[in-house]
């Protein structure tokens, strides 16, 4: 008999007695607007950067080369407009030059215009040294532009190598992030997913890595290249002119002060943004969800007024924030000008004062443009970086999240697997505050068919969780043929069990892929034969493809029924030792019902069973029928002879085939006879 696993994954965990799951509000979810909304603000930037940091360490030497880039980068850069600077002096001592008497000296010149009481055109001539009557110097000026044009265009190319360094750098950093991910979630135990509303799971796995990764490309580069960027000019402002230096610096203190008090304001509006966006998404999504029930009860205009309200408070939020935060940018370039008109107008003194040249003006006005140019691009950036740590932290959390317990180094293995099953005291609750099920002990003999029923929330489907230790037990233990199942393998364990549940789980991929799930190797005849004997060939034959049948991610083009036969199947497939069947034909006609109980009937043969079931016609002929309430074993016994005590069983199988006392009954009252209902079996 085969070990390989057929547990079948659900779509949702099983289990009864759990607080429900609810995204909440705010958060970014799985919705309409899950992808576009902006992150949260982190609650601890400085650790959360740091470790976010600490994921680009394994590419050490692929950093230190970017690092290098951009400061060969970035200096070829800021030498440039130096370089243009001479260039400008060149045109302007020819102009100057050609208008002076050809044959007299530099010194003739400023001597005569001294003579003339022109002292500042004199100072002027005297720092130029012009050759008079020469005119411009165009081989000395195309040999300065040729230097200038080589300097930019290996800064481009030195720009370039570095950016496409850095980006496989960070794509194989969030390629690693988004593996480790995967692999945690592999190792979570099932109560985690329980805590966690599956929206929220599925945006920290994707659209916040997906913004880290786009926070990690655009912020790295232009905060490396702009903290260059201001060190070098700052460098070259001070070195052609302290006094200019000082003069543009004194718009950093300003500009630093008008951006925090516009991103204080903004702020406000940009939480307020985020809220209404989440609550109109959670309103969409319950809107769409429940379509029909909307249109059933006519509720069409209260769910389009509650909309229009919701947008409305969205669309002024938005508003002032991108009005708000928009102003940044105007306020920061009015401040430029202001610094760019004090920085002319002192440079155009000490140009006419003979102190500095036309070019080194020129040189320093595009400086103070690349100076306050980076303070911009990171006063921008802010936001995007507090948006990628915050992200971080979302996705820290799901790394940080306690584990399930590992398996132990030597792990014990059933060495002749049988089927015996043994609960002794075990008890279990989801919750601390909340017992569920206390002290219980039972023994599924081999080849046995063991029936759980009861009401809902009784811990019928945790009984069989327990068994798959997709939950630890509080007390007491579960073997498996005498082997206890927390010295097992996991693997090993839920590889004897086949598992079919009553919420279907199928992926996007042929019906042929979909039964072969738990049993990869199986040929095509062993995959028709248990297609056969579930009653799925009879239709899979009616289709156009057969079992090339391409089944889509919701599993629309099948019925609900077909899906539940598809996963039976798969389950026949595997040959599993042990079986567990969760309301496993809840979803098909009577008449299939009564087909597939006789194909599971001799799937049980020589196999332990676990049935599950609220409809109590389908476990008649179990060996052992356990009536469950409150987490307890209540009875235990047969069909006839759990009828014959008269206690909660037979209660509850009056319930489901005669039909209950009307409301007009009063408690001193004759009871009324019962009624068979429709199909009902005789007691």
């Amino acid at each position: 008999m085969s070990e390989r696993s057929a547990a079948v994954p659900a779509q949702k965990p099983a289990g009864d007695g759990r607080t429900p799951r609810r995204l909440p509000g705010g958060h970014r979810g799985g919705g309409p607007f899950g992808a576009g909304m902006p992150a949260e603000r982190s609650m601890n930037f400085g650790p959360s950067a740091r470790r976010l940091l600490g994921r680009l360490r394994p590419h050490r030497l692929q950093l230190s080369a970017i690092i290098a880039l951009a400061v060969l980068s970035v200096g070829l850069s800021v030498i440039g407009p130096k370089v243009l600077g001479h260039a400008t002096d060149l045109i302007f001592t020819g102009v100057i030059g050609r208008q002076l008497p050809a044959g007299s000296t530099t010194e003739q010149a400023v001597a005569a215009a001294r003579a003339s009481g022109n002292d500042a055109f004199a100072d002027m001539l005297a720092r130029m040294d012009p050759v008079p009557g020469a005119g411009i110097d165009f081989d000395a000026l195309g040999r300065v532009l040729l230097l200038a044009l080589a300097l930019y265009l290996a800064a481009s190319l030195l720009m370039w190598w570095q950016g496409w360094l850095l980006n496989g750098v960070v794509q194989r950093t969030v390629r690693k992030l988004r593996a480790d991910v995967e692999d945690k979630l592999n190792r979570l135990p099932l109560p985690y997913f329980d805590k966690q509303p599956r929206g929220e799971l599925l945006s920290r796995v994707t659209n916040d890595i997906d913004n880290i990764s786009q926070s990690l490309q655009q912020t790295l580069s232009q905060l490396l290249t702009s903290l260059l960027t201001v060190v070098g000019v700052l460098g070259m402002m001070f070195w052609i002119s302290p006094l200019l230096a000082l003069v543009a610096l004194v718009a950093v203190p300003l500009s630093v002060l008008v951006t925090q008090r516009i991103a204080k304001r903004s702020q406000k509006q940009f939480i307020a943004q985020w809220t209404h966006t989440g609550e109109l998404n959670g309103q969409i999504e319950e809107a769409f969800t429940g379509h029909e029930l909307v249109k059933v009860f006519g509720r069409q205009r209260e769910v389009e007024a509650a909309f229009t309200e919701k947008n409305e408070q969205l669309f002024k939020a938005s508003f002032g924030a991108q009005f708000i935060s928009g102003i940044i940018m105007p306020s920061m370039m009015f401040i430029g000008n202001l610094s760019y008109v004090a920085i002319a107008v002192v440079g155009g003194l000490r140009v006419a004062s003979g102190a500095m040249s036309l070019g080194d003006v020129q040189a320093f006005i595009q400086y103070s443009r690349q100076f306050t140019q980076p303070l911009t691009q990171v006063a921008s950036m802010a936001n995007l970086l507090q948006s990628g740590v915050a992200s971080a932290e979302r996705v820290f959390a799901v790394l940080d999240a306690e584990e399930q317990s590992p398996d132990p180094a030597e792990p014990a293995r059933v060495t002749q697997p049988r089927g015996r099953v043994e609960f002794s005291h075990v008890s279990f609750r989801y919750e601390p505050d909340k017992p569920l099920i206390e002290d219980l002990s039972l023994v599924a003999e081999p080849g046995h068919t063991v029936a759980i029923v009861g009401p809902t929330g009784a811990g019928k489907t945790t009984l069989v969780n327990l068994i798959m230790r997709f939950y630890e037990l509080d007390a007491g233990r579960i073997t498996l043929d005498g082997v206890d199942i927390t010295t097992m393998r996991r693997d090993d364990l839920r590889g004897r069990i086949g598992m079919v549940l009553q919420d279907t789980w199928l992926f996007g991929g042929t019906i042929r892929d979909n039964i072969a799930y738990g049993r990869p190797d199986a040929t095509e005849e062993e995959i028709i034969a248990a297609a056969r004997a579930t009653f799925v060939d009879r239709f899979v034959r009616s289709l156009p493809d057969g079992y090339d049948t391409v089944i889509d991610e919701e599993g629309n083009n099948v019925s609900a029924g077909e899906k539940q036969l598809i996963t039976i199947a798969r389950a026949f497939l595997a040959e599993p030792s042990l079986l567990i069947l969760d309301e496993a034909t809840s979803s098909v006609d009577t008449r299939t019902e009564v087909l597939l109980q006789r194909a599971m009937a001799a799937l049980r043969s020589d196999r332990t069973s676990f049935v599950i079931a609220h409809r109590l016609s389908t476990i008649r002929d179990a060996d052992l029928i356990l009536m469950m309430e409150n987490g307890r074993i209540v009875e235990q016994g047969t069909h006839e002879q759990l009828l014959a005590a008269r206690g909660a069983y037979h209660r509850l199988y009056q319930s489901q085939f005669t039909q209950a006392l009307t409301e007009e009954d009063e408690p001193g009252d004759a009871p009324r006879r019962p009624v068979p209902a429709q199909g009902a079996l005789p007691v």
